[in-house]
C-alpha cells in the first residue's frame, strides 16, 4: 500500500460538478492499494497517517499529528500511484489491486482514519477534480512494506 500525505489548508472535492468532501485544514491522503495488501498493510498506514508529525508546535518544528491540531483528512483512492512507466510511455496498472478488493481496503481505511480525526471521502473509480492549498509544501511518501 502507498500513501501520499499533503498537509493541506483547504481541499475541495467534487464529482461532476457536485461538492462531495471539503476540509478547512489537515492532510490530503491519496492512497494506493497493491495487489497483495492486506488489513495489516491498511492498519499500518493508518496509524501512521494518524500519529505522523508534520505539523508545526510553538517554536516552528514539526512536532504535531493531524489529531495534535484537530485537523481533518481527505482520503482519496488513486490507483495510479501504482502505475509502472518503465517499459514506455504509456503506465502499465498491473501492480495495482483489482478494483472490488482496494475499494474494500480503502473503506477500512477510511473507517480507522475516522476513528482517530474527522475523515472525508473521495468517491473510489470517480473522475474527481480536486482542489487543494498546499502548506509548506509538505509532501510524504509512505509504503506499508519494503520494496
Amino acid at each position: 500500500m502507498r500513501a501520499v500525505i499533503q498537509r493541506v489548508g483547504k481541499t475541495r472535492l467534487w464529482v461532476d460538478g457536485k461538492e462531495i468532501s471539503a476540509i478547512d485544514g489537515g492532510l490530503v491522503v491519496y492512497l494506493g492499494v497493491k495487489k497483495g495488501d492486506e488489513i495489516a498493510d491498511a492498519d499500518y498506514i493508518v496509524k501512521k497517517i494518524a500519529n505522523m508529525r508534520i505539523f508545526e508546535d510553538e517554536n516552528g518544528k514539526m512536532n504535531l499529528s493531524v489529531k495534535d491540531v484537530c485537523g481533518q483528512i481527505l482520503a482519496v483512492s488513486q490507483f495510479t500511484l501504482y502505475g509502472d512507466a518503465s517499459g514506455g510511455n504509456r503506465p502499465s496498472f498491473t501492480m495495482a489491486e483489482a478494483p472490488d478488493k482496494a475499494n474494500e481496503i480503502y473503506e477500512y481505511v477510511l473507517a480507522e482514519l475516522n476513528k482517530h480525526v474527522v475523515t472525508r471521502p473521495g468517491v473510489f473509480g470517480a473522475d474527481m477534480t480536486i482542489e487543494q492549498v498546499n502548506l509548506g509544501p509538505v509532501t510524504i511518501i509512505l509504503e506499508s512494506k519494503a520494496k
